[in-house]
């Protein structure tokens, strides 16, 4: 199995099954997009290596620095960061893996940035999608709700989005970390909603993950 520095990710094990499943290894180009503040990317370009390369998209201009920032910290000269809408994703080269994770609940047409990330691989390479259903989430009983989002709930159609998208799916499954009391779910839950749930029962919102393939 991979081993991913993502030691207070909640749900590093999810990606790291996906990552194991498609065979991830020195070498390999890829593209995080929407990348936010790069923890991702640091974690890929670990595993790829000098000899690899990461590209780290997002359209907010903080978020690239961000990453750059954090790639820079690491030694990490193999990522590019590039400011970027998901929608128009274009890259100067094919890579082998297009990866998102908490991205297209919030874009407008999640079907065309799944289009854009299986137009970026080579033909037969990789698309690995994780997205929330966040309403299945629960906090002492009571379901989670993210107002912001344009779509808390798209992990919940998410194979269909990439099917709908072109792309062969090879695996897809949802898994839901949970806790209780003190610990990494408690604090991710407080960071994210800045309510603090004591020692309420928690199960996060399950993050559904599609391994896909460019078709050719």
């Amino acid at each position: 199995m991979i081993e991913l520095g993502l030691r207070n990710d909640v749900y590093r094990r999810p990606l790291a099954t996906a990552l194991d499943r498609l065979g991830l290894r020195e070498g390999w180009r890829c593209v995080d997009v929407g990348a936010g503040g790069g923890d991702v990317v640091v974690a890929l370009a670990e595993i790829v290596g000098r000899d690899g390369r990461v590209y780290a998209v997002d359209q907010d201009p903080h978020a690239r620095d961000e990453v750059a920032k954090a790639a820079a910290e690491m030694g990490q000269a193999q990522v590019i960061a590039i400011t970027q809408v998901a929608e128009e994703l274009l890259l100067p080269e094919p890579v082998d893996l297009a990866f998102c994770r908490f991205l297209l609940l919030h874009v407008v047409d999640p079907v065309r940035v799944l289009q854009r990330m299986g137009a970026a691989v080579r033909p037969g390479g990789w698309v690995v999608a994780q997205e929330p259903i966040t309403s299945a989430g629960r906090v002492a009983g009571s379901p989670l709700s993210m107002p912001d989002a344009r779509d808390p709930d798209v992990g919940a159609v998410l194979p269909a989005l990439a099917r709908d998208a072109g792309l062969e799916i090879v695996d897809a499954w949802a898994e839901a970390p949970a806790g209780v009391g003190p610990g990494p779910v408690r604090d991710y839950l407080a960071a994210l909603t800045d309510v603090d749930p004591g020692d309420d029962p928690i199960v996060l919102p399950p993050l559904v993950t599609v391994v896909c393939r460019r078709p050719g």
